[in-house]
């Protein structure tokens, strides 16, 4: 009998990670594969167009949650979730990343004693203020199986008391979404904004994390960052829901320009909004770019691959590789040396980076492989 197998989505960053997964599932007579959608993001540009975008089959339970406080929609979810483990009484359950919906499947499986597997484990920035933070240790303190994306995932679940069998280094599957969908984004002609540009170069920005955008005093010094960076080069704000709606209480109208149709001339000393883009063509401006700044986790390991500039303005990180070996360098939101890791980019005296080990496009073959062993299918 085959084994019956839940695959849990429910946030943006969650698609990614998951769809190489799914595919590799589909290819393996011996698991019976589902779909859960937690509903967490829900409207069209933050989830359903990255279905399309990565080929990912249709939900076949939805459990609609939408937003709320951390408690109330983490509470809604486990609910939810159980009476969908009631119904198909799943061998294994397997969740990703650190989003709410993470955190309540993978208890809600475990107090229904359904084992659980966690892709992206170990990753620590060792803030406990940051509720992602929270999420990670504690699905991966219940979690059965789990996948890590790179060293320091590694030791940090050894040094948590983890039993060394249960830690698999598979690699980063949202990397392999990646790999999948390059030659798509690369070879794409320039269109939209990146059309006006005529090919001079440009920086992008996303910035959503509450300790960045909820308080006005610090989005306002955000804005004085992405000020000072757009007059060496045009900036491209791709903006999070709930940044566009912190920017609306403080936004200062001469340098924030909406992009629309009518805009046909993008020039420095400016920063363009764009709303949130769906997948491949988020990919194409960013492969394009000058730089990134950004305080988004995936987008640290998305710019290592590439290999393109990433200042990531927040005081730490829980994907430690992306600057030890990678593109990415932490700047928090200090002026000076944002404007000196501007400066050196610019100028071509950006370090030297590498891609992390096994961040290869198969990282979800070694997850279904471990799988496999596992329930005694054969590696």
């Amino acid at each position: 009998m085959s084994k019956r197998i839940l695959s849990v989505v429910g946030a943006r960053p969650n698609f990614m990670k998951m769809a190489p997964i799914l595919r590799e599932l589909a290819k393996c007579d011996g698991f019976d594969s589902r779909l859960v959608h937690t509903g967490q993001h829900y409207d069209e540009s933050m989830s359903r167009v990255f279905f399309r975008d990565l080929k990912m089959p249709n939900p076949d339970f939805n459990l609609e949650v939408g937003s709320g406080s951390h408690a109330a929609q983490t509470a809604e979810c486990m609910k939810r979730f159980e009476e969908v483990c009631e119904q198909i009484k799943p061998d294994l359950v397997i969740v990703a990343g650190d989003v709410n919906s993470t955190l309540a499947c993978s208890l809600t499986a475990t107090k229904m004693q359904i084992p659980v597997a966690h892709v992206e484990s170990g990753l620590r920035s060792f803030d406990r203020t940051m509720p992602e933070e929270i999420n990670r240790i504690v699905t991966d303190t219940v979690s059965d199986f789990l996948f890590t994306t790179e060293e320091s995932g590694n030791r940090n679940l050894r040094r948590e008391g983890i039993a060394e069998e249960k830690i698999h280094f598979v690699g980063n599957t949202m990397i392999d979404s990646l790999v999948d969908c390059q030659r798509f984004f690369c070879q794409a002609p320039a269109e939209g904004p990146l059309a006006a540009l005529n090919g001079a170069p440009y920086f992008l920005a996303t910035i959503h994390r509450p300790s960045n955008v909820d308080d006005p005093v610090q989005l306002l010094r955000v804005l004085e960052i992405l000020e000072s960076a757009s007059r060496l080069a045009p900036l491209f704000f791709v903006t999070h829901p709930r940044t566009l709606q912190r920017l609306t209480q403080v936004r200062r109208a001469e340098k924030l320009v909406e992009v629309t149709d009518q805009v046909t001339c993008i020039r420095p000393g400016f920063i363009y909004l764009l709303p949130p883009l769906p997948y491949l063509d988020f990919l194409r401006l960013m492969s394009k770019s000058t730089a990134v700044l950004t305080d988004s986790g995936g987008i640290q390991e998305e710019t290592t691959f590439l290999g393109i500039p990433c200042l990531t303005l927040r005081e730490n990180t829980e994907r430690p590789s992306t600057v030890e070996l990678g593109s990415n360098r932490i700047v928090a939101l200090e002026n000076e040396t944002i404007a000196t890791c501007l400066d050196e980019i610019t100028h071509g005296r950006w370090k030297k980076h590498l891609k992390p080990p096994l961040w290869d496009g198969a990282a979800a073959q070694r997850v279904v492989q471990a799988l496999r062993g596992a329930y005694g299918l054969g590696a």
